[in-house]
């Protein structure tokens, strides 16, 4: 009997973990390691939990539960992580999310940076970090109501006064003032990082205007559609309920109850958070305004809008106290509203939160907050922060003098000019010399010096791509920012999850130093969320949406250069493809082109005609695309609809968005780069014209885009007002250089005027080849099906102007009948008698309506501004006008 053949030893399959587990990279000795839920092992050790490694195996129990629930197709090889990554990257970019170091006007922003691994909580430690946070909430309220009212801790010495009256944040005149709606505090962010010990402490908390709400809900969205099964597996707490309390919290505070109007204050487009000052008045459905759309009348806050005067009962502030009143606070300021205090102290406006509570925000406070919970809560704190020494206390500053090597020195009244600010100084990094230097400084000045103890930061699992262009998993160090909200029930709520800041590999780096961020992932505990304010039930009042004065100014703006930048675009390319062609010896064809081009500003002055020297008409056509230094190149004008756009940034969708970054960065960057040296080299005007016709795609879709995907409120008929009052005037020029340069002689000249109505099509559809004068004036001109015609333009600008009709008393509506009507216009009233040739220096009756309508556009677009726009800019503050 034949023997069996056995069968050769296989080595077992590698669990698709294992190499998660077995990270090349570990955290450096001494920090805790969130992958492995333990302390980082020493170089040289084997992973924990031994050699052999299962599925699961040698993570912490949330990474366990985050690995059963993976989907890599079985994978062992971690190179599977590289799509989601990219994907990742994608999201932001097609996002628009950004985080800019107040970036200029000529800047590319940055991008959001995410990481793709979420920072994964045990619900043991969320729930410590949960209860201590709403009892350090309950705290800060307690201190803020004592040091605004009775000042029972400073007269005691619980306090010292230079850490309350003495601090720069600290507002006198708010002194006495009780807090509108009950509370002084409607949020707070608390940021905490996880010792050696495994424990999370306190390092620090904002109460001015803490930054992150958006984008960790951008994060969330994000992160949780690369992992789908292992979000809903988790599963995860949910957000959306603490953002609703924030908004029904404050509406239930604010003097109008359920129906008050809420905004959302901003510094404006250039700020570094901006994206998610719009992002999040966009989700919340808050107006969002900058201190110019704002004024005080009779003590009560409005805001200045296309429909009057509209009144406001919260703001969610996003500048910082100093900068909030230049009547009492910094003079120079243009952030702010100049006597939105007195609006604070009459009760007419509930601010989150109160201006004042920046004193609060000093790490100084840390080190007296455990005797000030058992004063004033009689209780002892439950998240412990780390130590800290205010050296303003001599006894304080001689104790930890000799431990200034392991401690942190941090400034005590940090981003105030009138107090001396320094960035925080890590002690181990310091020689004996330095240690001494700072000892001296701390002595001369022991008020404006804090030290902490140095916490060893836990390190989070993060993909990376190495200087070797290889991605893998390396360690970063993480500081966890919670946030706390008032929910109107005298409550709070604690959001589940936060956002994860994450340093670079040697220690923090903030996020405007080139810091990262990860989602957070709070289990849930099954238990239903507690219910929210009581507001009145029934159906929400339907409110028309406000369109602020800068807001409207910005969209006719937008209109006007998303218009100018297609026409100029289109004459550009029109001068380009007649240059390059048969027709570049047309002398009345060159010399229309020449005037149009210098009409509008596209050749510098000085440059010869086209006729005179085509090719170097050519050049200078080419060179002026990209001119910054010309308002009116076609470069300047796309700079300006994204300009305009970016202060409207909440009204515009993502889609909206990515297209004009797309078109902008398509435009100046064809290489990668700024300058345009490959285009140095004949055939140079093809490669323009190749980039001009993607731009021209890009633009279509954008006007599509706000065409189609924008509400027809006041804000988008004024957009379009903008766009039709550009299209007359340009249609109008052209179409009048073209009579006048007699180019309906010839049938090159013939078609260059339907290009430059975009019109080519229509006609041929319409006339076949008859290519008579009457048939080219009756589509231009005369046509009211035709949006390229001057007659369809007219009456739909005519139209929205009466739409208006309802504001400024109607105002409008003399501005439409100011609109020459070109519909009925009668055949003898376009052009010269049949039989007259149509050649340069004829007589057309057409061209006095052309200049009419340009003389009445022109007309139309000042009385607007000054209608609606002028008001807009910065005032001279009158409190009591």
């Amino acid at each position: 009997m034949p023997e069996t053949p056995q069968q050769p030893d296989r080595a077992p399959e590698p669990a698709p973990w294992a190499w998660l587990a077995s990270a090349p990279e570990c955290p450096p000795q001494g920090h805790w390691d969130e992958l492995r839920g333990q302390l980082a092992a020493k170089p040289g050790q084997p992973p924990p939990n031994g050699q052999s490694l299962g599925k699961g195996q040698g993570l912490s129990p949330a990474w366990q539960a985050f690995a059963a629930a993976m989907d890599l197709a079985g994978s062992p090889h971690p190179a599977s992580l590289n799509t989601p990554m990219a994907n990742l990257q994608s999201q932001v970019r097609d996002n628009g999310i950004t985080y800019n170091v107040y970036a200029a006007t000529d800047a590319a922003q940055r991008p959001w940076s995410l990481d793709l691994f979420p920072l994964l909580l045990d619900p043991a430690d969320w729930q410590g970090i949960e209860a201590g946070v709403v009892q350090r909430m309950r705290l800060l309220e307690r201190i803020m109501a004592d040091a605004y009212g009775p000042q029972h801790l400073v007269r005691t010495g619980q306090l010292p006064a230079a850490l309350v009256q003495g601090h720069p944040a600290y507002l006198p005149g708010m002194q006495g003032v009780a807090p509108v709606g009950g509370r002084y505090l409607s949020l707070a962010a608390f940021d905490l990082a996880r010792g050696p010990d495994g424990c999370w402490w306190l390092m620090s908390q904002r109460t001015q205007a803490p930054s992150g709400l958006g984008y960790l809900l951008e994060n969330r969205q994000i992160v949780s559609r690369l992992f789908p099964q292992a979000f809903e597996s988790f599963p995860v707490q949910q957000l959306a309920h603490t953002y609703r309390c924030l908004v029904d919290g404050m509406k239930a505070r604010s003097p109008a109850g359920a129906s008050a109007h809420i905004a959302l204050l901003t510094p404006g487009p250039y700020n570094e958070t901006y994206f998610e000052h719009a992002y999040l008045a966009r989700h919340l459905g808050l107006s969002l305004v900058q201190g110019q759309d704002l004024t005080v009348r009779d003590e009560k806050l409005y805001l200045k809008t296309l429909q009057g005067l509209q009144p406001v009962h919260g703001l969610l502030k996003r500048v910082d106290d100093a900068w909030l009143d230049p009547l009492e606070l910094r003079a120079d300021s243009t952030l702010g509203v100049a006597g939105l205090l007195q609006v604070v102290r009459q009760g007419h406006l509930l601010v989150a939160n109160t201006p004042g509570s920046g004193f609060l925000e000093s790490n100084a406070l840390l080190g007296f907050m455990p005797a000030l919970a058992r004063e004033l809560l009689g209780e002892a704190l439950q998240l412990p922060a780390i130590p800290s020494w205010w050296c303003g206390e001599a006894a304080a500053w001689q104790d930890v003098l000799p431990r200034m090597r392991h401690c942190v020195i941090k400034p005590t009244y940090p981003d105030h000019t009138d107090r001396q600010s320094f960035e925080p100084v890590l002690g181990h990094t310091l020689s004996p010399r330095e240690l001494d230097e700072w000892a001296g400084r701390i002595a001369r000045d022991p008020d404006a010096h804090t030290l902490q103890s140095f916490l060893p930061l836990s390190h989070q699992p993060v993909w990376q791509t190495g200087a070797d262009g290889q991605a893998g998993i390396q360690t970063r160090p993480v500081v966890l920012r919670v946030f706390a909200v008032a929910d109107g029930r005298d409550g709070w709520q604690v959001l589940p999850g936060g956002l994860a800041r994450l340093g670079s590999r040697s220690g923090m780096a903030s996020m405007q130093r080139g810091g990262s961020s990860a989602d957070v992932w709070v289990p849930s505990t099954g238990q239903p969320p507690a219910t929210g304010p009581s507001l009145p039930a029934g159906p929400a009042a339907r409110r028309e949406r406000l369109v602020t004065s800068r807001a409207g100014e910005n969209l006719f703006w937008m209109g006007r250069y998303t218009e100018r930048t297609e026409n100029t675009l289109r004459l550009v390319r029109l001068g380009l493809e007649v240059l390059g062609s048969e027709n570049q010896r047309l002398p009345c064809l060159l010399d229309a082109i020449t005037q149009l081009a210098q009409r509008h500003g596209l050749v510098r002055a000085g440059v010869p005609g086209a006729a005179q020297a085509h090719r170097v008409f050519e050049r200078a056509l080419i060179a002026g695309l990209w001119d910054r230094e010309m308002a009116t190149s076609v470069g300047f004008n796309l700079r300006a609809v994204c300009l305009a756009a970016a202060a409207v940034r909440e009204r515009l969708s993502p889609e909206h968005w990515r297209l004009l970054e797309q078109a902008q960065a398509r435009f100046f960057q064809p290489t990668g780069g700024s300058d345009l040296a490959h285009l140095t080299a004949l055939p140079e005007s093809l490669a323009v014209q190749s980039l001009l016709a993607d731009t021209s795609q890009m633009l279509a879709a954008l006007t599509g885009a706000q065409t189609d995907r924008m509400s027809r409120d006041d804000g988008w008929r004024l957009l379009s007002m903008g766009r039709h009052i550009e299209r007359l005037e340009f249609l109008c020029g052209a179409l009048g250089e073209a009579l006048r340069h007699g180019l309906l002689a010839e049938q090159a000249g013939f078609d260059a005027v339907l290009e430059l109505f975009d019109s080519t099509i229509s006609f041929h559809a319409q006339y076949q080849q008859s290519r008579t004068p009457h048939a080219l004036m009756e589509l231009l001109v005369t046509d009211s099906d035709n949006p390229r015609s001057l007659g369809w333009v007219a009456q739909t600008l005519r139209a929205r102007l009466r739409r208006m009709g309802h504001l400024a008393e109607g105002a409008t509506l003399s501005m439409a009948d100011r609109i020459p009507d070109l519909v009925g216009l009668r055949p003898e009233a376009l052009g010269p008698s049949a039989g007259s040739a149509p050649g340069p220096g004829l007589d057309w009756p057409l061209m006095q309506t052309l200049a009419d309508c340009q003389a009445a556009a022109r007309e139309v677009s000042d009385q607007l501004c000054a209608l609606f726009f002028t008001h807009s800019g910065q005032a001279r503050y009158s409190v009591h006008a």
